[in-house]
């Protein structure tokens, strides 16, 4: 196992595939490739499992597993963020690499508005994107931006913990949810008595774990969390459609008071398709965001309100980066077109300008 992950990584693979039936399977640069080996066995996978889980109870019970997360380390290598699940009654591995290096905004050539978004001194910033879209990634250098300017208590929950911070100004808590802590809920009902100046909270998904960051974000404290949304409107819709609808009008109150920003991101494909990049939908808090968010009739259009506020605050949707990509020659038009929010839009706004 420790070889083939090592292979892996040397191959630039962001996931690693075990499943019964199929070769182990590397995912590089957005496509699966599998190695010209035999075919795994349920014999293998199970045995894999074995390998990764450290808790002696889950151990014990493999053979009942349904699905488990937890994380793996190979020295020297890399560290691994695992999914085991059961498919056709046979157990199957997804590890997701993680590297050695803590992500910076620079390195990630982020644009600088997130460095503005990173000093707000309390609210709720969301970073959001389908599976897969490197939202993780974009929070760890969001932390390591704050690690290294300012003097910060921060609190992460994670399931598990992806990237290893080191204090450097700021001094950094990190909890893994069935190791350190229960839940997502229990970490961060307890967090507010842990003196948190910042909490980034892995995932929002159900209704008490958002209540709950809310609350932190409306009592003084920056809350970094992740949304499965693809753009700005739908993470509002999302956020939303977990309360009941009597709810729902006092939340959108809450959310144009406590969201400072939303960076939205998909990860697209070089032209010699051997890396990708990141085009991002980026909103941040004004008078104007915080009004279409309150008014229901208006929450669709905010992609307008984030057009026409490049300039002054940095906003930017999904088709202007991408018309900035294109140009600047990091995609193609292909590309470009297929992941506009509006293709047709974006053709004859590329033809006007």
């Amino acid at each position: 196992m420790n070889k083939l992950l090592t292979l892996g990584v040397q191959s630039g693979a962001s996931d690693i595939h075990f499943r019964p039936g199929d070769p182990p399977t590397y995912r590089v640069n957005g496509v699966l490739r599998p190695l010209k080996t035999e075919p795994l066995l349920p014999a293998h996978t199970r045995q894999l499992a074995l390998n990764v889980i450290t808790d002696a109870a889950v151990q014990s019970n493999v053979d009942s597993l349904s699905e488990y997360d937890t994380s793996y380390t190979l020295q020297n290598v890399s560290r691994f963020r695992v999914n085991i699940y059961r498919q056709r009654g046979s157990l199957s591995l997804v590890m997701r690499v993680i590297p050695a290096d803590v992500p910076t905004l620079d390195g990630l050539k982020m644009p600088e508005v997130l460095k503005k978004i990173c000093a707000y001194e309390r609210g709720l910033i969301l970073v959001t994107g389908s599976t897969g879209s490197g939202k993780s990634t974009t929070l760890a250098a969001m932390v390591d931006h704050l690690n290294k300017t300012e003097n910060l208590h921060i609190l992460t929950i994670e399931d598990p913990i992806e990237f290893v911070h080191k204090n450097i100004r700021s001094s950094i808590s990190q909890r893994e949810v069935g190791q350190d802590t229960e839940s997502f809920n229990a970490a961060l009902r307890s967090a507010l008595r842990q003196d948190p100046d910042v909490i980034l909270v892995g995932e929002m998904r159900d209704l008490e774990t958002i209540d709950i960051a809310l609350k932190a974000a409306e009592t003084g404290h920056i809350v970094l969390s992740t949304v499965h949304t693809t753009d700005v409107p739908k993470t509002v819709g999302r956020l939303l459609s977990v309360f009941t609808a009597e709810e729902q009008a006092m939340v959108r109150l809450r959310l144009a008071e406590s969201l400072r920003a939303v960076v939205s991101q998909r990860l697209l494909p070089t032209p010699d398709q051997r890396n990708r990049v990141v085009a991002m939908e980026i909103m941040v808090q004004t008078k104007t965001t915080q009004e279409y968010i309150i008014d229901a009739t208006k929450t669709a259009a905010l992609k307008d309100v984030i057009e026409k506020g490049r300039t002054t605050y940095g906003m930017q949707s999904f088709d202007q980066h991408l018309t900035e990509l294109y140009r600047s020659g990091v995609i193609s038009i292909e590309v470009a077109r297929a992941a506009a929010s509006n293709p047709a839009d974006f053709e004859r706004a590329l033809n006007f300008d």
